[in-house]
């Protein structure tokens, strides 16, 4: 296939699916149609009351005139003549008025019909992104995908709410036209068509090259607004390494790139608009010279002239929007084209036809021979399996890369292996619900994310199956309570983005809360206390210690103060299971956990990451 039928299909298709998202309100088009209609009718009109007017009495006037009669006795005696002018004139003011209510009738159910549609798509790619795996928003900017989200769902909305109809009333309009032109008189109507044939390869033209200029626009305006939001999140690391200047300069070097991709477009409409312009010009010099001479023949009347002026106007008219409404197509396609690209991501993690419902976990975890690479064939974690029964607390230790986050990443499924099998109470995990294998399992992270919102809603994100009480009892339990109470607004205290306003140790007592008010079957701990004072930790400590009684624990430990109660150690090493066992019974082996306890604590050293 051709690249000029790959983009005819493409294009096709994107406008189908489009269609698609506008079916629902099929009827309140129609009735938009029907408005339409009236409204080109009464525009139709326009022109023949003035030719009417020139006919029937102004060109009267003009002979009587000539006559030598005075303007008093003109008056009495073209009264009726007034009396007609002034009737039509009234009619054209209704018709113009009519014109006005009909259009903004028009206006307002398209913004009320356009608003559900973008209210349903924006509604639909959230919905799609929240189902995608974890390893796609590593790979894509956030900001870009923020775009898809907003930006160009607008540029969508543009399209249904003004685009199409104006589309579907210039088609009407020119049809219109062109009809009332050739009852007038054919010949004349035919030689001022001429132009009709350079309006349609102009207008051929400028969608070519406006389409290519416009898919770049959108990708220059994605790839920014990434850099922006990239940058902003980061902005602290920035002004750490007093980066600001080089940052600045990668800002006006992207923006740069945006404002000459716009600068482009810009350009090719301003030669396409001109272009138009003189079209309609030469129509209207035909008018006058061909025009003009039918009429001193006697073929045509004088009125024919202004009613042909006014057609040839209201002919142009809508091929003039259509240039203006061609950036706004063209953006809209350019942005249709990226949602859909983004709506048929497939998710990489789902439901199996014959999933499995479990309401709850025992806690039986088993890796059996599991091979797993987030690329390629480059392994990390290789060959490894590990039991975990029921109530047991077993801990993870190992160097920076050894595969101790992975391993709890493929427990909740966010990534699937290559090969082996992960069995939670002698279920393949890939045979449970994703809701029910992610619901029983609570994950306390070092990197705590809070939303803004107010400290109730970071508890139970927003599941209102989780009372008030509930999440109070929830922060009693991890100690969390007394500063929450200290707050203004206590439960209601505004949270600002990420938490900022909070300590480290309070984002994660908030983290802790959160777990318990969820009540999870099975604990993933990713060394949850790291970032957490003396005073703190000792308050999480002894409600970590009821809260992991009767749960199978996992812990991802970076000390090893941590972990010396666990039931089992599993020492990790460039994944593949080098020991496993007691805190104790590692020690008397004397192998890489006994080294990594001597590198801690023998030599007097802070805790290190192992």
């Amino acid at each position: 296939m051709s690249v000029k039928q790959d983009n005819a299909v493409v294009n096709r298709h994107v406008v189908r699916r489009l269609l698609k998202y506008g079916k629902p309100y099929i009827g309140w088009f129609l009735l938009v149609l029907v408005i339409i209609v009236g409204t080109v009718q009464l525009e139709l009109w326009q022109p023949k009351l003035i030719g009417q007017a020139t006919d029937e009495y102004l060109a009267k006037y003009v002979s009587v005139s000539n006559e030598g009669f005075s303007i008093a006795e003109l008056k009495n005696l073209r009264h009726e003549d007034l009396m007609g002018v002034l009737r039509l004139g009234g009619l054209y003011l209704l018709s113009v008025v009519l014109t006005m209510v009909l259009t903004y009738a028009q206006a307002a159910l398209l913004a009320s019909v356009g608003q559900k549609i973008v209210y349903n798509m924006r509604t639909d790619i959230f919905n799609h992104l929240t189902r995608l795996h974890i390893g796609f928003f590593n790979d894509n900017p956030i900001g870009r995908l923020v775009t898809r989200v907003t930006n160009d769902c607008e540029t969508v909305l543009e399209m249904f709410t003004s685009v199409i109809v104006n589309m579907v009333s210039s088609v009407f309009i020119l049809v219109g036209v062109m009809r009332a032109m050739l009852m007038e008189h054919v010949g004349l109507s035919l030689a001022i068509f001429i132009v009709i044939p350079f309006t349609v390869l102009f207008t051929a033209i400028f969608t070519k090259v406006t389409r290519k200029l416009y898919r770049a626009i959108r990708g220059r305006v994605s790839e920014l607004n990434a850099f922006v939001a990239e940058h902003v999140s980061g902005m602290k690391v920035v002004q750490i390494f007093t980066a600001e200047k080089e940052t600045q300069q990668a800002f006006e070097e992207a923006s740069e790139d945006l404002r000459k991709a716009h600068l482009r477009q810009l350009m090719c409409h301003a030669i396409y608009s001109p272009t138009s312009y003189v079209l309609n010009i030469a129509s209207m010099a035909i008018l006058l010279a061909y025009g003009g001479k039918l009429a001193m023949a006697g073929v045509i009347t004088l009125g024919t002239l202004p009613a042909f002026q006014r057609y040839i106007t209201k002919f142009f008219n809508p091929i003039q929007d259509l240039a203006e409404n061609f950036n706004v197509i063209q953006s809209a396609a350019a942005a249709a084209e990226r949602i859909f690209w983004l709506m048929d991501t497939e998710p990489a993690i789902t439901d199996d036809p014959e999933a499995v419902h479990m309401e709850s976990f025992q806690g039986h975890i088993q890796f059996k021979n599991v091979w797993f690479a987030y690329r390629g064939e480059e392994w990390v974690l290789k060959d490894v399996s590990f039991e975990v029964l029921p109530g047991q607390r077993v801990a993870f230790v190992g160097a920076t890369g050894a595969g101790k986050t992975t391993i709890q990443n493929l427990i909740c499924r966010y990534y699937d292996i290559q090969k082996g099998q992960i069995l939670i109470d002698g279920v393949d995990v890939r045979k449970i619900r994703v809701a029910d294998l992610r619901r029983n399992i609570g994950q306390m992270l070092q990197d705590v994310f809070l939303f803004t919102g107010d400290v109730k809603s970071n508890i139970r994100l927003n599941d209102t199956h989780i009372s008030d009480e509930d999440v109070v009892e929830a922060a009693k339990y991890v100690n969390a309570h007394p500063f929450i109470s200290n707050l203004e607004g206590g439960y209601d205290h505004h949270v600002i983005e990420r938490g900022a306003a909070f300590s480290a140790g309070q984002r994660q007592l908030l983290s802790f809360a959160r777990t318990l008010a969820f009540q999870p079957s099975v604990l993933i701990l990713d060394e949850a206390t790291a970032n957490i004072d003396t005073e703190t930790e000792t308050l999480i400590q002894d409600a970590l210690g009821k809260l992991m009684e009767g749960r199978t624990t996992i812990i991802v430990a970076h000390r090893l103060s941590t972990i010396q109660n666990c039931d089992k150690i599993i020492v990790m090493h460039k994944g593949e299971i080098r020991e496993e066992g007691s805190h104790q019974e590692l020690l008397a082996r004397g192998g890489l956990y006994y080294k990594l306890y001597k590198l801690q604590y023998e030599h007097g050293m802070e805790p290190v990451e192992v």
